[in-house]
């Protein structure tokens, strides 16, 4: 797809879900199924960084594959405003911009997000995993002392835990993999509602950034599974330039 092309297919979706109403830049981010890993990463942490930026120069917007019902339960989790997020049926738009579909051996949407786990197909998701358990000093810390976890309503600690043998001010060992368990769980508590299709459990993300003509620039495509920016050590650090 030719750059013209793509403009136009993007403008035309823009105006289809009323996102044409900004007056901003539009980031338009479309992700898998709404039960995904990286839906719920990616929509926590926009989130958070909507509320720490002044945000005057951009609005969020993402297309994802799921229904109503998981769009409220997926909005009210992770904080995301509804308006801002369409839902459909299929990948049948993530096709069109040119989004991965992932790995597809043939065999069905379980096996193939479970090799991809596994990194075949996604050879950054090992790593991704493996920092989570590991921490990063080149990343920022999740949890503030006074956050509250509660996982399988059994384990219940507040962000204390990680300071007290790790220290501050960076990510700490299992501070990532607890946040992504914490989703994890919330996932499979409404696995019927965020997960319409499971054939469309490898798709990818891929993010757009549009500016008042609807020029699109910035675009970056997901190949891999926790991988839904180009540097997750800082995931949302593309968008200074634009906000």
């Amino acid at each position: 797809m030719t750059s013209t092309e793509l403009k136009n297919l993007l403008s035309n979706l823009a105006y289809e879900f009323h996102f044409k109403n900004s007056t901003k830049n539009k980031l338009i981010a479309f992700v898998g199924l709404l039960g995904d890993f990286d839906s719920f990463e990616y929509a926590i942490n926009l989130k958070k960084f909507a509320i720490t930026n002044s945000m005057e120069n951009l609005d969020i917007f993402f297309i994802a594959i799921g229904n109503k019902k998981g769009r409220e339960k997926f909005c009210k989790y992770t904080g995301f405003s509804e308006k801002n997020i369409k839902v459909v049926n299929d990948n049948q738009l993530h096709n069109l911009v040119g989004a991965s579909k992932g790995l597809d051996i043939g065999l069905g949407g379980w096996i193939n997000m479970t090799l991809m786990l596994m990194g075949i197909g996604s050879s950054k998701t090992i790593l991704e995993v493996i920092r989570g358990y590991t921490g990063d000093k080149g990343a920022d810390q999740i949890y503030d002392d006074n956050d509250n976890i509660n996982l399988f309503n059994v384990f219940k600690f507040s962000g204390k835990l990680f300071g007290k043998p790790f220290g501050k001010g960076y990510l700490r060992p299992f501070e990532l993999a607890t946040f992504r368990l914490n989703n994890m769980i919330e996932i499979f508590k409404n696995w019927g509602d965020y997960m319409i299709n499971t054939k469309y459990l490898p798709q990818r993300s891929c993010t757009f950034i549009l500016d008042q003509n609807n020029n699109v620039i910035y675009k970056y495509f997901s190949k891999d599974i926790l991988n839904y920016s180009k540097n997750m050590k800082a995931p949302l650090d593309f968008l200074n330039q634009y906000i």
